[in-house]
């Protein structure tokens, strides 16, 4: 029988639906009302609302169901978990569909990383839908593991999964002009095309827009967020672990404008996750700032559906896909159930599925430095005063500032009493020796230091630390376990935490890296880091990331992104 017509008669009701939940209170986000009944699925599909009987009913006694929620920008690499464990603690939070930037993976092993993040996906229920890196690398100023072409961007362009193209963040190469950049636009034209436009306004933003990017996730004021809906943008309000912007962002949403307006995570840690929420927690934050609670489910679900042109999803309708989140309180979602085109894949905060393992030997292995290199983190100087990268709360923005420090025999030295701290992003791609120095002020970090293979977005080795001694150690210790994150103090190894794939992810449980990571942001906070930075070691990953305002270091040295250069660390007059 052909499937529609099957559909058509269990909609009329002349034959029983495979499943249907009744007594619903379903959040309607066409007419942004509620709408009570029943809800009927064949073959994973919503083929009517009303009242309906079933081969199974579901009675839901009158909770609330909503479409499932859409991540409309996240790299699931941040989350240090494979796609079988991120799946794990996203769909107990109501999240059955992300849309993915794998460009963290890219970096480091090219399109072979893009293809494992597809394969991998494919044993789980989540939908994992791939935007192209952009990207590979972030910028000429840094050394990453791989480069991806316009030529390999077409080579993947077809792929079922792939959506488009991912988040153009290197604004300077579009705005300028630069001829690989838009060679890579003009490869997906015809696909969604995702940015990332920090502070970008004026003609600089008409330029960004012209070339057909439609989407920013950097926005951090509501002038912001009006202006580039104005330009015909689709605008993410962020909420990671490292950069919360829902908050502010709350103020801008209107009646006029709430049709443009998706939620992301973008970068956030499993620990977060399961304390407060994945998607459902954009939600919440926007409820408790104002935002009326069909709109910002609506946000979550049928207006990303519709950004990135996913017609059967984002809605509790006919035809579309039973992607459905219940719950008991409009005012603050917790789901207690989760479907997945029909099918139950959480329940209570649990998934009801056996995902099936998933081990390329290729990801493994990738830490690479040079063993004959003399590791030496001297900051040479000629005069005290220095640029001095300075962090802001809860955001991976910083500042510049020059401060006055202590010089003898023509080298930095470190000043117990200042806040100031060696930062080094060390190469671990392609043997080349090259270390990059710069210093931090903000992290509070005494007698230690941290060393990760998380640095975005080359991902080489990135060490923060107040004395030479313990960054050494830390580095030997990131060889030693294959990539990770650990913690060093003394003299000794405090902690660490393994991660295996490609130095960035892990297969071991949600669970175990919640309890590891937990222990070493202990650790850190023993050492002296306070509750001025929100996450110790999402806050550092962003200090090589050269296309966040406003100083970062990357393998080739200090760069400042407003001038978008390699600069000296001593004050230029």
């Amino acid at each position: 029988m052909i499937k529609t017509v099957k559909y058509v008669e269990v909609a009329r009701g002349d034959k029983l639906a495979d499943l249907v939940l009744k007594n619903c209170q379903i959040v309607n986000v066409f007419s942004n009302e509620l709408e009570k009944g029943d809800i009927a699925i064949t073959d994973g599909v919503i083929v009517g609302i009303g009242s309906y009987s079933g081969k199974k009913e579901i009675d839901v006694l009158g909770k609330y169901v909503a479409p499932g929620f859409i991540d409309g920008h996240v790299h699931i690499e941040s989350s240090m978990l494979t796609p079988i464990g991120f799946s794990g603690i996203v769909m107990p939070k109501g999240t059955t569909t992300v849309i993915v930037d794998p460009h963290e993976i890219g970096n480091v092993i090219g399109l072979d990383g893009v293809k494992y993040m597809i394969e991998a996906s494919k044993k789980v229920p989540l939908d994992v839908h791939i935007m192209l890196p952009s990207c590979v690398p972030t910028t000429n100023f840094e050394t990453a593991g791989a480069v991806i072409n316009n030529k390999q961007i077409l080579s993947f362009k077809n792929e079922e999964t792939v959506l488009g193209l991912g988040e153009v963040m290197d604004y300077p190469s579009v705005i300028e002009g630069e001829r690989d950049m838009h060679l890579k636009i003009e490869a997906m034209k015809d696909k969604m095309i995702d940015g990332h436009a920090p502070s970008i306004t004026g003609n600089d933003l008409n330029a960004y827009c012209v070339t057909g990017i439609k989407t920013d996730h950097e926005c951090t004021t509501v002038e912001e967020l009006h202006e580039k809906v104005a330009r015909g943008m689709y605008v993410h309000l962020r909420e990671g672990s490292a950069t919360r912007n829902v908050k502010e962002l709350c103020k801008g949403v209107t009646l006029k404008n709430y049709d443009r307006l998706l939620f992301c995570t973008d970068d956030k840690h499993p620990y977060d996750i399961r304390k407060e929420g994945h998607i459902n927690y954009n939600i919440n934050v926007a409820i408790k700032h104002g935002v009326d609670p069909m709109i910002a489910i609506r946000m979550a679900t049928l207006n990303t559906a519709l950004a990135y042109k996913l017609p059967h999803i984002g809605a509790i309708a006919p035809s579309y896909y039973a992607d459905l989140v219940v719950f008991d309180d409009l005012q603050n979602i917790e789901p207690t159930s989760v479907y997945k085109k029909g099918e139950l894949v959480a329940l209570n905060g649990e998934i009801t599925y056996q995902a099936e393992p998933y081990t390329e030997t290729h990801v493994m292995d990738s830490v690479n430095l040079r063993s004959d290199i003399t590791l030496n983190f001297d900051i040479k100087l000629k005069k005290n005063r220095v640029k001095v990268i300075e962090l802001m709360n809860n955001n991976v923005t910083t500042n510049k500032v020059i401060r006055e420090v202590l010089v003898e025999d023509g080298k930095y030295i470190n000043n117990p009493d200042d806040d100031l701290l060696k930062l080094a992003v060390i190469e671990r791609h392609i043997y080349s020796g090259n270390i990059g120095l710069g210093l931090v002020e903000g992290y509070g970090l005494k007698n230690g230091a941290v060393a990760m293979t998380i640095a975005h977005d080359s991902h080489n080795v990135i060490i923060i630390g107040d004395n030479d001694q313990d960054m050494v150690i830390a580095l030997k210790e990131i060889k030693q376990i294959g990539g990770g994150i650990t913690v060093v103090s003394k003299g000794k190894v405090i902690g660490s935490l393994q991660l295996e794939v490609v130095g960035l992810m892990t297969n071991k449980s949600d669970l175990e890296v919640e309890k590891t990571l937990e222990f070493l942001e202990d650790e850190v906070r023993k050492l002296g880091v306070g509750d001025q930075v929100d996450d110790p070691f999402l806050s550092l990953a962003f200090l090589s990331l050269p296309v966040i305002p406003a100083l970062k270091v990357t393998d080739q040295g200090l760069f400042d992104v407003t001038e978008f250069r390699l600069v000296s660390i001593e004050e230029e007059l």
